[in-house]
């Protein structure tokens, strides 16, 4: 469904994301992951419109969207969160909801009647008279993918939509993302909540310092030595293997 090729975008001298390139197959969940400051938000960025890329190539279904505007991307099938959630604080839940569903819907009883749908199957119609800035930081975040899905998207990219929650918070975010594929959106995250990345993804991408440096499943990805340094540090891919030979005893 997605295709990303040889994308760089550079910011003055420093080169934020280097010819990176992905796949992300329609119905799949695929994860981009990597260290703080690796590119991840700059390569979602420039995926869905709000960065113009420098070199490289996107395409949605076949088509190429390089270079379009967010709006014209979003028109098209795919649409992204963010990291930090700004919702309309003094709009409710179910308006909140209805702005993202005016991108294919003119009429606003109409948007508001698809928000309460998207609220319902989301778990939020509870919430759909309660002001966006009494929401706490987990409703804000379902809020961010309710506002998402109201425009419609065969392809959804979430970025970090799991951070500053608890552990159940978590959990109810993860059953959430999993009925959003289980009705037909393909999903591209980036997430450093590793325990979700493992259970949720088909396949994941590492990226580091702008390049992607591991694909393969989340299992693959977890060994790689690559992945290992670029996380914790130069030498530490040899230190944890030698920890482990000793622990296992010569003939490990």
């Amino acid at each position: 469904m997605l295709e990303v090729r040889n994308l760089s975008k550079r910011f003055g001298g420093l080169l934020a994301v280097d010819d990176a390139e992905l796949t992300v197959p329609e119905g799949a969940i695929v994860s981009l992951i990597g260290p703080n400051g690796a590119g991840k938000t700059t390569l979602f960025a420039a995926i869905a419109g709000f960065l113009k890329p420098d070199a490289g190539r996107v395409t949605l279904s076949g088509e190429d969207i390089t270079g379009l505007t967010p709006h014209d991307v979003c028109r098209r099938g795919l649409v992204r969160t963010f990291q930090v959630v700004q919702p309309f604080a003094n709009l409710t839940v179910r308006d909140n909801i209805a702005v993202g569903a005016h991108t294919r819907i003119r009429g606003r009883a109409d948007a508001r009647r698809h928000a309460e749908t998207i609220a319902a199957e989301l778990g939020m119609s509870e919430m759909l008279d309660q002001p966006a800035a009494a929401l706490t930081v987990a409703g804000r975040k379902r809020l961010e993918l309710a506002r998402a899905l109201a425009t419609g998207p065969t392809l959804l990219l979430l970025d970090e939509v799991m951070a500053g929650l608890n552990a159940t918070e978590i959990e109810d975010i993860v059953r959430v993302i999993r009925g959003i594929r289980e009705a037909g959106v393909t999903i591209f995250l980036i997430e450093h909540v590793m325990q979700a990345v493992m259970s949720l993804s088909d396949r994941t991408y590492v990226l580091n310092n702008g390049a992607i440096i591991s694909q393969g499943t989340p299992g693959e990805v977890a060994s790689d030595p690559q992945v290992i340094e670029a996380y914790l540090g130069h030498g530490a891919s040899q230190a944890i293997t030698r920890e482990a030979t000793a622990a296992g005893g010569p003939d490990a």
